[in-house]
């Protein structure tokens, strides 16, 4: 199967495999030559977004800075950040207004907290206070234990609803030891109350010595987290190591196998594992093979992109596009390829606006036009 996949890339267009039947989903590419317009250029690696109220964007630099962003003036940095980590893939990661935020002006943001052996993801919750261009009254709401010293794997991505908080933290870059621990912290997604308590209805509240606030467990390093209220479902998409990127459907209490099955291998090319499925371990909704490095997810209902509504928009740093996913239910019916050559896409995210912005390293933050 994979052999005949790489064959198929080499000769014809990037695949990728729904397991749902195992029925084989080309990506087909989108041709329309849309057009993006850049709007703040001096950002190099725009990990995380979001669009306050009043149109302006906060944005978080990997390198540790916070920029409020106003729309034809230069960025302005917001001062008040924790101690932060720049390791590696470590930095300031994703960031989200509170479902509150017009009153009572709170964010959350995630990065990589250092402490004395080590570094783990934390997750903080702040004060914008936009007049004076700081963060007050921040606090801690959830900090990985296990520490590493590797600089890889913190994840992390936010997605709010208007009572829960979930996030992610990679593995650690200890696959061996931290994914499929639920007393461990690391290869997991995680889900708050929005004052930062951990919900009774956890699926592993009342289990001893497991981690009261996970949600799913076997993730490797899940770099796009989404909502779908409507559907009352959440998705998220995770890179794999060589080949097997996966995109999934999270669920209260599910394991997702990493690393005991999985469709890729080590980046040496020898195998970490030699199975694909296994009973109480479930399957992604699509993979990738090979990969193409997924960061960022929108869910996009704007009627500025009518042609897109109801589906969801990622990108690819590897291969430097969008990939638009269509979903009926709870499958993948459909991906597309927009945008090819965009550039190394760090994030996307709809604007409350309507508008798509884009986080591309080494060229800044784009709006995408209609």
């Amino acid at each position: 199967m994979k052999f005949w996949q790489t064959l198929f890339f080499i000769h014809l267009s990037l695949l990728a495999t729904s397991v749902q039947g195992m029925q084989t989903l080309s990506l087909t590419e989108d041709k329309t030559p849309y057009k993006t317009k850049v709007l703040w250029s001096d950002i190099s690696i725009p990990w995380g977004m979001t669009q306050l109220p009043n149109g302006k964007i906060l944005a978080t630099e990997r390198s540790g800075k916070l920029w409020l962003l106003t729309e034809g003036k230069p960025p302005v940095e917001i001062i008040g950040l924790p101690a932060i980590d720049v390791n590696g893939q470590g930095g300031l990661l994703d960031i989200a207004l509170h479902p509150k935020f017009s009153i009572n002006h709170l964010i959350f943001f995630t990065y990589a907290s250092e402490n004395k052996t080590g570094s783990n993801t934390a997750l903080m919750r702040a004060k914008l206070d936009i007049e004076h261009n700081q963060l007050a009254e921040q606090k801690v709401l959830y900090l990985g234990e296990g520490d590493s010293t590797r600089g890889n794997h913190y994840g992390s991505r936010i997605a709010i609803t208007d009572e829960f908080i979930y996030f992610s933290i990679g593995d650690r870059g200890q696959r061996d030891k931290n994914p499929q621990n639920l007393s461990l912290d690391g290869g997991k997604i995680y889900r708050l109350n929005l004052d930062g308590t951990i919900p009774a209805s956890n699926p592993f509240y009342q289990q001893a010595n497991a981690k009261k606030a996970i949600y799913s467990y076997g993730h490797r390093n899940p770099q796009g987290l989404i909502t779908l209220s409507e559907r009352n479902q959440v998705w998220s998409h995770e890179h794999g190591p060589r080949g097997g990127d996966e995109v999934n459907l999270i669920e209260a209490g599910k394991n997702y196998g990493w690393p005991v099955i999985g469709y890729g291998t080590n980046y040496i090319g020898t195998n970490y594992t030699d199975i694909t499925r296994k009973e109480g371990m479930e399957q992604p909704k699509l993979y990738w093979d090979p990969s193409i490095a997924p960061s960022g997810m929108a869910y996009i209902t704007s009627n500025k992109y009518p042609q897109w509504q109801g589906k969801i928009l990622l990108g690819s740093m590897k291969y430097g596009y969008l990939v638009l996913l269509e979903i009926n239910n709870e499958r993948i019916v459909k991906q597309t390829k927009l945008l090819a050559d965009v550039g190394r896409v760090r994030n996307v995210i709809q604007g409350n606006d309507g508008y798509i912005y884009l986080g591309i390293d080494g060229k800044g933050i784009l709006r995408l036009m209609p």
